[in-house]
């Protein structure tokens, strides 16, 4: 048995079924997505039938994910220690009702994969190598059993650089959570909204019922000075969402269309554009504020963080 096997069984304990799965999912990653993806794509067809949103729930409660901003991205990709966050106050940040566990476990050993989304939706042969593993736990066994996916190690400094590069094309940072790998983050992949199985099953999922959804907001909402703004559009031109649009010359935001990705901030040259936390969403992917809340446990909403400390780097 291979050691990253090892690994996995041993995360899983008990439940052998989740680590049958867990092992199949990876190794299988493309067909999988596949066929989820032909699903997805029946939703159009299936937005009279209500029933369905009981088995939307199900489905998006055990696999889901959570933006992520760009400064919260490169929190996690410059870690140098291990985080271990399991509490049900977790769905104040990630607010689903089972996959919630927020671990970073070696988070230094990183690798990248082929993203089966971006393979089975037809998506630019240089932009599919972008789903990144992070800890030992999962980037371990992509590289000893998913050569066909050409996975490869890589550094901090190489993630955020692939990051970057797709940030630049109009791609969202997501952190995926999945109860049958662990119910824990550990992949994050670049995403855009036509080549994203995740994100197209929200949309269509949610002209059934608005509240399906398998995409947690990021956790903010984008403020605007229009002392700074020189009426670009850019901002509207980078938003996938339809958050912001200008009609009559009047820049107009919408913020519960907003995912808080920070897209168009890095792309407005103006600096008129800056995020807050919004308190009508889920708190953000903050590794500081998860950090300060460990500090002071007794006061803290989430006592049951435990983070060893080996000297964190802003």
């Amino acid at each position: 048995m291979k050691e990253s096997t090892r690994i996995m069984l041993k995360k899983h304990g008990w439940r052998v079924d989740r680590f049958v799965h867990n092992y199949f999912y990876f190794l299988f990653y493309y067909p999988y997505v596949k066929i989820l993806s032909g699903f997805v794509q029946s939703l159009k067809y299936l937005t009279w039938c209500k029933p369905i949103i009981f088995a939307g729930k199900m489905i998006f409660n055990r696999y889901h994910s959570k933006v992520l901003s760009h400064g919260d991205t490169r929190k996690i990709f410059t870690l140098n220690e291990d985080v271990r966050v399991i509490s049900d106050d977790n769905k104040q940040i990630i607010p689903y009702k089972y996959a919630t566990r927020i671990i970073f476990q070696e988070p230094e050993f990183i690798a990248v994969m082929d993203c089966p989304c971006k393979k089975s939706t037809g998506a630019a042969a240089e932009d599919i190598n972008s789903c990144i593993a992070v800890g030992r736990s999962v980037a371990s066994f992509w590289l000893e059993h998913c050569s066909k996916y050409n996975p490869r190690k890589i550094t901090q400094a190489e993630a955020l650089s692939i990051i970057n590069r797709f940030r630049k094309t109009g791609h969202i940072t997501q952190a995926f959570f999945k109860v049958a790998t662990g119910g824990n983050t550990g992949v994050i992949c670049n995403c855009h909204p036509d080549t994203c199985v995740s994100l197209q099953a929200t949309r269509l999922a949610r002209r059934i019922d608005k509240s399906l959804s398998m995409t947690a907001e990021s956790g903010y909402s984008v403020r605007h000075n229009a002392d700074l703004c020189s009426g670009c559009r850019k901002c509207e031109q980078i938003c996938r969402f339809g958050a912001i649009i200008f009609k009559d010359e009047q820049r107009l935001y919408d913020s519960s269309q907003c995912l808080g990705c920070e897209l168009c901030v890095q792309h407005c040259f103006g600096g008129a554009l800056s995020l807050y936390i919004d308190p009508g969403k889920p708190l953000p992917l903050d590794l500081d504020m998860i950090r300060n809340r460990a500090d002071r446990p007794a006061e803290d909403d989430l006592a049951q963080i435990s983070i060893k400390k080996e000297g964190y780097h802003d």
